[in-house]
């Protein structure tokens, strides 16, 4: 059968959920349909998520639609959860995007659609809430093609559109002005159809425009616009049909070599770690081994989703997704099958925000800790960072809401009082300039049985860090170069004031080693010192995270803005006024976001809309702030030596 792995992706409360819970109902997965407002949807499972009305983690459910295969994921659409969407896209075939009919496109609506189509991930709109006052819909869909860089194509029509009794039409693709409409939109991109279109129309059938369609939704030049209230179903049956007609599915091989991904982690009642796996090819067997980045793993138990629950099962299969236990070692991110690795790519920026937390019980500082390496566990993003005795502990965050989360969950789940101190903004060092450091064996000052050699450069901005060998990798065991490349990546994490550097690329430009006597710790050790000094000499700069806002206002409050936007240092790039109301684009520090956030109801009497995303990182002229150094600090020689023995 074929199998369709879609994920529903949406800005917060545009109806993400509800059709979810719709689809589910509609396809006979569920049989009573639930309700956010009640607490009691399928997919939002989390107690904290019943509680406060929106997904947190990601869930799946699995069921099917005629011959196809559906594995549906729903995802958090607050982008303080956006780390969790971050893994969800690696595994999807297609999306369905929601975008409320009242609000418009907002700002998460803009990060997932840049993401799906910079991961050339088709996918489909539902324009949710056509029953609320102030609905749009062909306008909305210019608004669209314009701010996201799409191209909708409206396949429903409208009655009523504002009102309860709001009904919706699915377009018939037979008859005019859908023929026509849907013949300019694919003739855009197929010179062949545009010469029969405008020459011989008569050429044009029905099924040739169906499978143009197909062809050019798959490829993402195209995105069929639905409609409809997911709450009551609403145009919901026509945008399931949709999944089922238009999107790209494929037939896995369960005969092929193992391959699939660890997408999330989370632990069992008695503290066992349980593995999310979309296995893509092969089969998984119960009391099998499964090969990891970290050796091989048996599997002790397979929890499979299929059709709306998850029921134990000996065998995974290509296609399927299922919890794994046993893989006490799996990471998210982890590929399993021969060819594994461990990937660290991420499409979203990192989190800009960090707080120390403290335990309200001097004592429990250690079971502070230990919790809190579970939780980054399923979240790697979390980026703790602490000193060897754990009582100074600090997490990075997306917003104040995931800090409100984790408090929670710590209370919750862990019995753990926790005190959040105010959230900092993180910076990143860039570097300056390339040079290189070198530490060789039996030579002064060098202590340890190695010898290594880095050069560091910069790169282009946005392209991360990068480590490469350059130098014979046959004359000492690969140990030895696993050990020096993790420890680069450690070390980058704290630059020559503290920060992260960012954009980075290290070579190892020499290696030496005294068999027998040498070991990997040798490596380890000396990497850092070598590391440290090649970055003194390149030297970094310190950068600020930039977030780029688009800001809307009434046009009498227009002069407030700008001059509150020039005191936090606002650079505006556009500004538009049409029908009594301003629209400011531009671009503005992150740490400036919350006092901008503080100050727009009082100045617009309550209607200012911002919304803003990061941008950039921007060199800090001036004095450079430098970040409290936890643990080893390899920049000073002397007391690295005296911490490290």
């Amino acid at each position: 059968m074929r199998t369709l792995n879609l994920g529903i992706l949406a800005h917060v409360d545009a109806g993400k959920t509800s059709l979810t819970e719709r689809i589910l109902f509609d396809t006979g997965t569920i049989a009573k349909l639930g309700g956010v407002d009640d607490g009691n949807t399928h997919t939002d499972s989390l107690e904290l998520e019943r509680q406060r009305g929106i997904t947190i983690a990601s869930a799946v459910v699995s069921f099917t639609i005629g011959d196809l295969v559906v594995n549906l994921i729903d995802t958090p659409g607050h982008p303080d959860f956006i780390a969790e969407v971050e893994r969800i896209l690696q595994l999807l075939d297609a999306a369905v995007v929601v975008v409320s009919a009242v609000e418009g496109v907002q700002a998460q609506t803009y990060v997932l659609v840049r993401a799906l189509q910079r991961l050339s991930i088709p996918f489909i709109f539902f324009i949710n809430k056509m029953d609320r006052m102030g609905t749009r819909y062909h306008e909305l869909l210019d608004e669209m093609a314009t701010r996201l860089s799409v191209r909708p194509v409206a396949m429903m029509d409208v009655v009523d559109s504002g009102y309860r009794h709001a009904t919706v039409h699915k377009s018939e693709i037979a008859r005019e002005p859908f023929f026509s409409t849907v013949c300019e939109a694919l003739a855009a991109n197929d010179d062949a159809l545009l010469e029969d279109y405008v020459l011989a129309p008569d050429r044009i059938g029905i099924e040739r425009l169906k499978l143009a369609l197909i062809d050019q939704v798959a490829s993402g030049l195209l995105h069929p616009s639905y409609c409809g209230v997911a709450m009551t179903g609403l145009g919901v049956g026509e945008l399931i049909e949709a999944v089922e007609t238009l999107l790209p599915g494929r037939t896995p091989d369960a005969n092929g070599p193992l391959e699939g991904s660890v997408f999330k982690i989370e632990r069992g009642w008695g503290g066992e770690k349980i593995a999310y796996v979309n296995l893509t090819s092969g089969t998984v067997a119960t009391r099998g081994y499964v090969d990891l980045p970290r050796g091989s793993a048996r599997v002790t138990s397979i929890q499979l989703f299929s059709q709306g629950n998850v029921e134990s099962v000996r065998d995974l299969h290509a296609g399927q997704i299922a919890k794994i236990g046993g893989l006490a070692e799996a990471r998210i991110g982890d590929q399993l099958g021969e060819q594994n690795k461990s990937t660290g790519d991420f499409h979203f920026p990192p989190p800009t925000l960090e707080t120390r937390i403290l335990s309200r019980r001097p004592s429990e500082s250690a079971k502070l800790w230990l919790a809190l390496q579970q939780l980054s566990e399923q979240d790697p993003l979390i980026n703790l960072r602490t000193n060897d005795d754990a009582n100074e502990v600090y997490v990075s965050l997306y917003g104040e809401v995931q800090k409100e989360i984790i408090q929670a969950t710590l209370l919750n789940d862990f019995s753990l009082d926790a005190l959040f101190e105010e959230s900092t903004i993180i910076c990143a060092e860039r570097l300056q300039g390339t040079a290189s450091g070198l530490e060789v064996i039996f030579k002064a000052p060098n202590p340890f049985l190695a010898t290594v050699g880095l050069q560091v450069e910069p790169r282009p901005e946005g392209s991360g860090n990068v480590f490469s060998l350059e130098v014979d990798v046959g004359q000492m065991p690969a140990s030895f170069y696993r050990a020096v490349e993790d420890t680069v990546f450690e070390t980058l994490k704290s630059g020559i004031y503290g920060w992260q550097i960012i954009d980075c690329r290290v070579a190892m430009i020499a290696a030496g080693q005294s068999s027998p006597s040498s070991t990997a710790a040798d490596f380890r050790n000396l990497s850092p010192l070598v590391l440290a000094s090649a970055l003194s000499s390149a030297k970094t700069v310190v950068c600020e995270p930039v977030d780029r806002f688009l800001l809307d206002v009434p046009a009498t409050s227009l002069n407030a803005i700008h001059t509150q936007l020039a005191k936090s240092g606002a650079m505006i790039s556009s500004s538009k006024i049409a029908h009594g109301a301003a629209r400011l684009e531009g671009s503005i520090t992150s740490g400036k976001i919350p006092a901008i956030q503080r100050q727009l109801p009082g100045l617009t009497g309550g209607t200012g809309v911002l919304e803003h995303s990061f941008e950039r990182y921007a060199p800090i002229s001036g004095a450079q702030p430098a970040r409290l150094r936890l643990g080893t600090n390899p920049f000073d020689r002397a007391e690295y030596l005296r911490q490290i023995r």
